[in-house]
Protein backbone atom coordinates (compact mmCIF):
# COMPACT_ATOMS: atom_id res chain seq x y z
CA UNK A 1 0.00 0.00 0.00
CA UNK A 2 1.90 3.45 -0.99
CA UNK A 3 0.73 6.65 0.94
CA UNK A 4 0.37 9.46 -1.83
CA UNK A 5 1.73 13.00 -0.96
CA UNK A 6 -1.70 14.79 -2.23
CA UNK A 7 -3.91 12.56 0.30
CA UNK A 8 -1.79 13.65 3.35
CA UNK A 9 -1.86 16.93 1.99
CA UNK A 10 -5.41 16.82 1.40
CA UNK A 11 -6.35 15.65 4.95
CA UNK A 12 -4.04 17.90 6.97
CA UNK A 13 -5.50 21.16 4.65
CA UNK A 14 -8.92 19.87 5.55
CA UNK A 15 -7.79 19.27 9.33
CA UNK A 16 -7.05 23.01 9.74
CA UNK A 17 -9.93 24.57 7.79
CA UNK A 18 -12.51 22.55 10.02
CA UNK A 19 -10.71 23.70 13.24
CA UNK A 20 -11.36 26.44 12.31
CA UNK A 21 -15.01 26.20 11.36
CA UNK A 22 -14.49 27.39 8.05
CA UNK A 23 -16.48 26.15 5.21
CA UNK A 24 -14.76 25.22 1.93
CA UNK A 25 -16.33 28.16 0.18
CA UNK A 26 -14.85 30.57 2.90
CA UNK A 27 -11.70 29.09 1.73
CA UNK A 28 -11.93 28.61 -1.30
CA UNK A 29 -13.03 32.59 -1.62
CA UNK A 30 -9.98 33.91 0.16
CA UNK A 31 -7.59 31.62 -1.49
CA UNK A 32 -9.24 32.70 -5.10
CA UNK A 33 -9.23 29.15 -5.93
CA UNK A 34 -12.76 27.57 -7.36
CA UNK A 35 -14.91 25.41 -4.81
CA UNK A 36 -14.40 22.80 -6.72
CA UNK A 37 -10.88 22.49 -7.60
CA UNK A 38 -10.24 23.40 -3.29
CA UNK A 39 -12.65 20.32 -2.50
CA UNK A 40 -10.03 18.07 -5.00
CA UNK A 41 -7.29 18.90 -3.13
CA UNK A 42 -8.72 18.48 0.64
CA UNK A 43 -9.62 14.97 -1.21
CA UNK A 44 -6.61 13.95 -2.87
CA UNK A 45 -7.64 13.88 -6.10
CA UNK A 46 -5.60 16.93 -7.48
CA UNK A 47 -2.13 17.56 -7.14
CA UNK A 48 -1.83 21.53 -5.26
CA UNK A 49 0.67 23.90 -7.11
CA UNK A 50 3.38 25.49 -4.49
CA UNK A 51 1.46 28.84 -5.63
CA UNK A 52 -1.72 26.63 -4.68
CA UNK A 53 -0.53 25.54 -1.80
CA UNK A 54 0.58 29.03 -0.88
CA UNK A 55 -2.57 30.86 -1.66
CA UNK A 56 -4.46 28.12 0.79
CA UNK A 57 -2.45 28.40 3.36
CA UNK A 58 -2.24 32.17 3.76
CA UNK A 59 -6.01 31.87 3.37
CA UNK A 60 -6.08 29.66 6.52
CA UNK A 61 -3.38 32.06 8.28
CA UNK A 62 -0.96 29.06 8.58
CA UNK A 63 2.39 28.70 7.46
CA UNK A 64 3.34 27.17 4.49
CA UNK A 65 6.46 24.98 6.89
CA UNK A 66 3.40 24.08 9.28
CA UNK A 67 1.54 22.65 6.72
CA UNK A 68 4.48 20.52 5.11
CA UNK A 69 6.00 19.53 8.47
CA UNK A 70 2.88 18.08 9.81
CA UNK A 71 2.71 16.20 6.16
CA UNK A 72 5.96 15.10 6.37
CA UNK A 73 5.49 13.91 9.83
CA UNK A 74 1.90 11.74 8.98
CA UNK A 75 4.42 10.45 6.15
CA UNK A 76 7.10 9.52 8.47
CA UNK A 77 4.27 7.19 10.54
CA UNK A 78 2.80 5.71 7.20
CA UNK A 79 6.68 4.82 6.27
CA UNK A 80 7.04 3.41 9.78
CA UNK A 81 3.97 1.38 9.65
CA UNK A 82 3.91 -0.19 6.37
CA UNK A 83 7.25 -0.84 7.22
CA UNK A 84 6.16 -2.94 10.34
CA UNK A 85 3.39 -4.52 7.76
CA UNK A 86 6.27 -5.84 5.58
CA UNK A 87 8.20 -7.43 8.65
CA UNK A 88 4.72 -8.94 9.89
CA UNK A 89 5.54 -7.31 13.31
CA UNK A 90 2.48 -4.31 13.12
CA UNK A 91 0.66 -3.90 16.39
CA UNK A 92 -2.99 -4.23 16.05
CA UNK A 93 -2.81 -0.53 16.57
CA UNK A 94 -1.01 2.28 15.36
CA UNK A 95 1.76 3.49 16.65
CA UNK A 96 1.68 6.76 18.80
CA UNK A 97 3.87 8.96 17.09
CA UNK A 98 5.37 9.71 20.52
CA UNK A 99 6.70 6.27 20.99
CA UNK A 100 8.39 6.99 17.30
CA UNK A 101 10.11 9.97 18.73
CA UNK A 102 8.21 12.34 16.16
CA UNK A 103 6.51 14.97 18.20
CA UNK A 104 2.94 15.68 17.56
CA UNK A 105 2.36 18.66 15.42
CA UNK A 106 0.19 21.54 17.30
CA UNK A 107 -3.36 21.95 16.18
CA UNK A 108 -1.67 26.12 15.88
CA UNK A 109 1.51 28.31 15.89
CA UNK A 110 0.92 30.71 18.39
CA UNK A 111 2.70 33.09 16.99
CA UNK A 112 0.76 33.34 13.76
CA UNK A 113 -2.10 32.74 15.51
CA UNK A 114 -2.06 35.48 17.64
CA UNK A 115 -1.13 37.92 14.88
CA UNK A 116 -4.19 37.29 13.09
CA UNK A 117 -5.74 37.51 16.18
CA UNK A 118 -7.27 33.51 16.84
Amino acid sequence: MMVLLRHLLGDVLRRLRQRQGRTLREVSADARVSLGYLSEVERGQKEASSELLSSICTALGVPLSQVLREVSDQLALAELQEAALLSDSVASEPVPAQELGIDPVPDRVPQVADMVGV
